[in-house]
């Protein structure tokens, strides 16, 4: 008979995401996470196989407080805008998130077709918005969505590895600019 779980899985997946918050996804070891719990590595193999399935645990906690960031913006308008606020926000709040999730787990994404199907329903919520509240056709919201993601993204690798510390007015400054700029040449017909 295997032994009694001393943790739950989900007790070990939040003081995993706790030691990549603070220390980052190398600092994700055995020992690092087995000082966490205050115990030894032994628990922590009683509910997981390896390490990988640690991490592949706090990836999926990490995109859920991402997300959590992401809805906190939809009812505040405009919500497009709002949410690319919200990833930038989490980049400045969440370093060490920001840099799993979208740094380090999609960096061999080959097309934005790969991030698009990473970023899950976050994706799918914004290409809504934007069909609804813009009349955008699908294919027009989603290239607008790449362009501006992109956009966004950088802005926020910027902050998480602290390159810039940009202001809140100067980061809607910005989003608001990309947005205006490319929704003017989508209607230029130039895009296409």
């Amino acid at each position: 008979m295997p032994p009694k779980a001393k943790f739950t899985k989900e007790e070990i997946t939040k003081a995993a995401l706790g030691v990549v918050s603070e220390k980052g996804v190398q600092a994700l070891t055995a020992k690092e996470l087995g000082a966490a719990l205050g115990t030894s590595t032994t628990p922590i193999f009683t509910v997981f196989n390896s390490m990988q399935e640690v991490q592949d645990e706090v990836r999926l906690a990490a995109m859920e407080r991402f997300e959590e960031y992401a809805h906190k913006s939809a009812y505040i308008k405009p919500v497009f805008k709002q949410v690319g606020m919200q990833m930038i926000m989490f980049a400045k709040e969440e370093p060490n998130l920001y840099q799993l999730i979208f740094m380090s787990s999609i960096s061999k994404a080959q097309t934005f077709d790969d991030i698009y199907a990473h970023l899950g329903s976050v994706a799918d919520e914004c290409l809504d918005v934007l069909q609804k509240e813009y009349e955008l056709s699908k294919d027009n919201a989603k290239m607008l969505f790449e362009h501006v993601w992109i956009h966004t993204f950088g802005i926020g690798a910027m902050c998480a590895t602290g390159v810039c510390d940009f202001s809140d007015e100067q980061i809607a400054k910005m989003l608001t600019q990309d947005f205006t700029a490319m929704m003017l040449l989508m209607k230029s017909g130039i895009s296409n």
